[in-house]
């Protein structure tokens, strides 16, 4: 069993949170991994909900502020729904995914979890105005 190191860092590689979830298969698929980073991050969330949010994409109805999403009201968030919204956000280009020392392009590529278990996400920022 594997231990994953969830990473955010800046497009300069400016480090911005890390974690670990233990007890996971030897090899998973990108998908796999995105669904398990949104799900931990979820349920971090719904165990005491606020009217913040830290996690990989927005959820519906909220804004975007530095670092995070501002929900209306503290509420439970559906990891599905936001496995499903990060999905599309790794198709179209919303952030990347490095392994190792290479970027991840495809939902359905395997990562080798034994070699290093490091994931680095890079969120990338529309620019206002551009």
């Amino acid at each position: 069993m594997a231990t994953v190191t969830f990473r955010d860092e800046t497009a300069t590689g400016k480090p911005l949170a890390e974690w670990e979830v233990v007890g996971q298969p030897d090899r998973m698929t990108v998908r796999e991994l995105i669904r398990l980073r949104v799900r931990e991050e979820v349920a971090r969330h719904n165990a005491r909900p606020t009217i913040r949010f830290n996690g990989l994409v927005r959820p519906d109805d909220a804004e975007t502020e530095l670092n995070g999403y501002r929900l209306r009201e503290p509420r439970r968030i559906d990891w599905e729904r936001q496995a499903e919204i990060a999905e599309r956000a790794f198709l179209a280009n919303g952030f990347f995914v490095l392994a190792g020392d290479r970027q991840v392009e495809d939902l359905d590529e395997v990562v080798d979890l034994t070699a290093g278990s490091d994931l680095v996400f890079i969120k990338l920022l529309s620019l206002v105005g551009g």
